[in-house]
């Protein structure tokens, strides 16, 4: 869980609590001044309250800097094509969005457990140089899941640009454009997974029809058919498996 957690603290905060009285080990918040000058130590109440700020923004780190959007928008389409109303319910659908997103950051998030937080923790990297090593990693896996079309936009819109390299795309353009490619890949996702079912409702409506059964719900009478063919396919096992291979790692590259 550490492996998991530390680099996400390290993102979302400035620092990570570093007094002895909170944990042996950790080194002090130091930050040094411009041009290699004078280092400032923080005090205990000032890291205490960067520690709660982190805390606070860390689900909106998790919400949007991560696979998560993308899992649990597809996830919610797939709930409705099946027409099942609350099952899973909501608990269930965020819990599975939660592993399977830690699944595809791991390779992402170790790597910058063991470049990044690791050395700061140990007390061979000053916070400023640790952050900076996490930024990149974490702007490799923004980047090669982010499109360039969208990319582009907001660079437009910002007025910035064009960049060498993914190291120089700032945080203000890069987010924004991440989170607007995850929504489309998602509605692009869940449309197809939407089709086989609502062929489904289609038909089941039609013969209805031609039955004279008017007063009888298609949604009701198609959705045992619906969950026999998504069990029958193994639904469970391909949708997560094409949500997985739907990621680029971007470690590395």
């Amino acid at each position: 869980m550490m492996r998991v957690t530390a680099p996400l603290l390290l993102i979302t905060a400035a620092t990570l609590t570093a007094s002895p009285a909170l944990s042996q080990g950790l080194p002090a918040l130091e930050l040094i001044g411009p041009g290699g000058g004078e280092s400032t130590k923080y005090s205990l109440s000032l890291q205490i309250l960067a520690l709660m700020t982190a805390l606070t923004v860390l689900p909106s780190i998790v919400l949007g800097m991560s696979a998560f959007t993308r899992i649990i928008i597809v996830l919610s389409i797939l709930r409705q094509a099946l027409g099942t109303q609350q099952t899973p319910p909501n608990q269930v659908l965020v819990a599975i969005a939660l592993f399977l997103g830690f699944f595809v950051m791991q390779p992402m998030l170790t790597q910058v457990y063991d470049s990044a937080v690791a050395p700061y923790l140990d007390g061979n990297m000053a916070a400023p140089e640790a952050l900076q090593r996490a930024r990149v990693l974490i702007s490799g896996f923004l980047i090669e899941n982010t499109r360039q079309n969208d990319l582009m936009m907001f660079m437009d819109l910002s007025g910035s640009g064009p960049y060498e390299t993914n190291e120089d795309v700032p945080l203000s353009v890069m987010l924004p454009a991440f989170i607007t490619s995850e929504l489309k890949t998602a509605f692009q996702i869940g449309f197809l997974l939407f089709l086989p079912f609502l062929v489904i409702d289609m038909v089941i409506a039609s013969i209805l029809m031609a039955l004279g059964m008017m007063m009888l719900s298609p949604m009701l009478v198609s959705l045992p058919f619906k969950l026999l063919l998504f069990v029958l396919v193994d639904g469970w096992a391909l949708t997560m498996g094409s949500l997985v291979n739907s990621f680029a790692s971007g470690v590395g590259g």
